[in-house]
């Protein structure tokens, strides 16, 4: 394979990675704890998007049950967008013949 080849290849796959990550900017999943007491709203860019807190949950008296409620929906959320990205990538690189695990760039 020869050079201009291979840069025209790296080429089309820096721009099919940049659209994907501008696709999965817009993506978003969920992740609830508590029985759905805390549900967190998370974007395939890895950003927290929405946090909804039922106000049964909220107890002046216990603070740290609804701290220990929203980090665990948010480390749900992020390692279900953390799984989407990379459910998405590896797609991209199996349309290019690359193995799964090729190193790409992250968001």
């Amino acid at each position: 394979m020869n050079i201009m080849k291979m840069m025209k290849q790296a080429a089309d796959l820096q721009r099919q990675m940049q659209r994907k990550q501008e696709e999965l900017a817009e993506r978003t999943v969920e992740f609830s704890s508590g029985g759905g007491m805390v549900t967190v709203t998370a974007r395939g860019d890895l950003t927290i998007e929405r946090v909804r807190i039922d106000p049964k949950c909220v107890d002046p008296a216990d603070i740290e049950m609804l701290e220990d409620l929203v980090a665990a929906a948010v480390d749900g959320a992020l390692k279900a967008a953390r799984e989407l990205v990379a459910a998405e990538m590896s797609k991209l690189t199996a349309s290019l013949g690359l193995p799964a695990d090729a190193p790409l760039p992250f968001l």
